[in-house]
């Protein structure tokens, strides 16, 4: 019995899984999804493709846990401005916050969201699907803050809770793009500035 269960519990990990996923969030980030095969993938984490299935499953669940771990770490910016006092005070931290994440000394440029859905292709149907839900998701849950503010007074009454998420995703995109393209810190802040100046009164 002691032996069956030793079997099904196999050998001992020996490899650090956060640090693994770490370095697979980062080559995602930097090359997408379509870009990045998975030998890309086990250099980078430095595991074998059967560790890999064992603790990941297959590239899909891996993408999946990737762009979970951006999500709480890189890109908690967003989340985090949606506590902000005031819709422009939201606006102002997601914007920054953009910014701040496409030019991260020493990481890869621009943004794993944008990054990821680079290419098309049936292959990558399944993260394309991914991002999207992801970038609706967010913002759904911009719009929602919006509509609050609205509510609350902080934004006038004739204000469109949509448009205005919209624009700010959409900005925000743009930074990312931006970013990957190569421009700097300084001038992308300067973009998000210019975004700020034409915000509602």
């Amino acid at each position: 019995m002691a032996g069956s269960r030793s079997a099904v519990m196999g050998r001992p990990r020996e490899f650090d899984i956060d640090e693994a996923l770490e370095r697979a969030m980062q080559v995602f980030w930097e090359r997408g999804y379509e870009g990045v095969s998975l030998t890309d993938l086990t250099k980078a984490m430095g595991i074998t493709k059967p560790s890999l299935y064992a603790a990941f499953g297959n590239k899909e669940e891996l993408f999946r846990k990737a762009l979970e771990r951006y999500t709480e770490g890189p890109a908690d910016y967003g989340t985090r401005a949606l506590e902000e006092p005031t819709a422009r005070g939201v606006a102002e931290a997601i914007l920054r916050g953009a910014v701040r994440t496409t030019t991260r000394p020493g990481g890869p440029a621009g943004c794993l969201v944008v990054q990821g859905a680079l290419a098309s292709s049936d292959a990558g149907r399944p993260a394309h699907d991914m991002l999207v839900e992801w970038r609706n998701d967010s913002g759904l849950r911009l719009e929602e803050r919006f509509r609050r503010a609205v509510d609350e007074g902080d934004l006038p009454r004739d204000a469109d809770p949509r448009q205005l998420a919209r624009y700010v995703m959409t900005v925000t995109f743009g930074i990312a793009v931006q970013a990957a393209g190569g421009l700097g810190r300084d001038e992308l802040q300067d973009i998000a500035d210019m975004a700020l100046e034409r915000w509602l009164p």
